[in-house]
């Protein structure tokens, strides 16, 4: 009898939440070398609930990371607006956008980026000590993150001390540190072997459903995609339905 256990997968929520994004009519341009433009996002729309996880695929060079900048704050559309919780970024100031972004938007992208002098508990508790909570309260979050991503026997490691996938899942408990509604990952597995790719996946997929944020995903990775609720092939600066998967049985 095989001891294997089946991967956690996700169900499409029982009700509509309300949105913890919005996108609408988004438009992305850049002028090339040449002079004439390329249009990276064209009239983009985009809602995503409380509790989904959407991946998006397509070709290299398709603009899928620019999307990701964009609908995260990091970038300013041309046209279009995009709402973080019911918040325009439209017309906003750098410093309130920041503001927002930091408290509604965690960001996951393929190289972790963690700060290699300091432990995994001191990198997921600095976003909280930037932000002006108490030592006690950032350290007892931190913890209930490692655990949760499964790092509690790690947490006193450096990043160089940690596998590739251990540097990763402190990097998702760094982005949540501070409750977003929002998680953004960009190519969250690219430099992962398959075994920890998978754990990853299967993280996501668990913080999705019992954390209840909504999450958006840019992959390669056809077995990731397979688990979220919507796939979106972005092409030619157009977002289209590629599948409704709803995750697997």
């Amino acid at each position: 009898m095989s001891d294997a256990v089946a991967a956690p997968s996700l169900t499409p929520p029982v009700a509509a939440p309300a949105p913890v994004l919005e996108a609408v009519g988004v438009t992305k341009r850049y002028r090339g070398g040449d002079g004439e433009f390329l249009h990276v996002l064209t009239g983009v729309d985009l809602v995503l609930p409380a509790g989904e996880m959407v991946a998006v695929v397509g070709a290299s060079g398709a603009g899928k990371s620019t999307f990701l900048h964009v609908l995260g704050a990091l970038e300013r559309p041309d046209a279009g607006e995009v709402r973080l919780m019911g918040e325009s970024t439209r017309g906003a100031s750098e410093e309130s956008l920041a503001a927002l972004r930091n408290r509604t938007v965690g960001f996951v992208f393929q190289f972790h980026h963690l700060l290699k002098e300091f432990s995994a508990l001191e990198n997921v508790m600095m976003p909280l000590r930037i932000a002006g909570a108490e030592t006690a309260v950032a350290r007892a979050r931190a913890e209930e993150l490692l655990e949760r991503v499964g790092l509690a026997a790690r947490r006193h490691h450096r990043p160089a001390e940690l596998s590739g996938g251990e540097q990763q899942r402190a990097a998702v408990a760094r982005a949540l540190a501070g409750r977003p509604p929002l998680l953004l990952a960009d190519e969250p597995s690219g430099n992962l072997d398959h075994h920890n790719a998978e754990r990853l996946h299967d993280l996501l997929v668990q913080l999705t459903r019992d954390l209840g944020v909504g999450v958006i995903v840019v992959t390669h990775n056809h077995a990731l995609a397979a688990r979220a609720h919507r796939v979106l092939h972005l092409e030619d600066g157009q977002l289209r339905a590629a599948s409704a998967s709803g995750g697997p049985g």
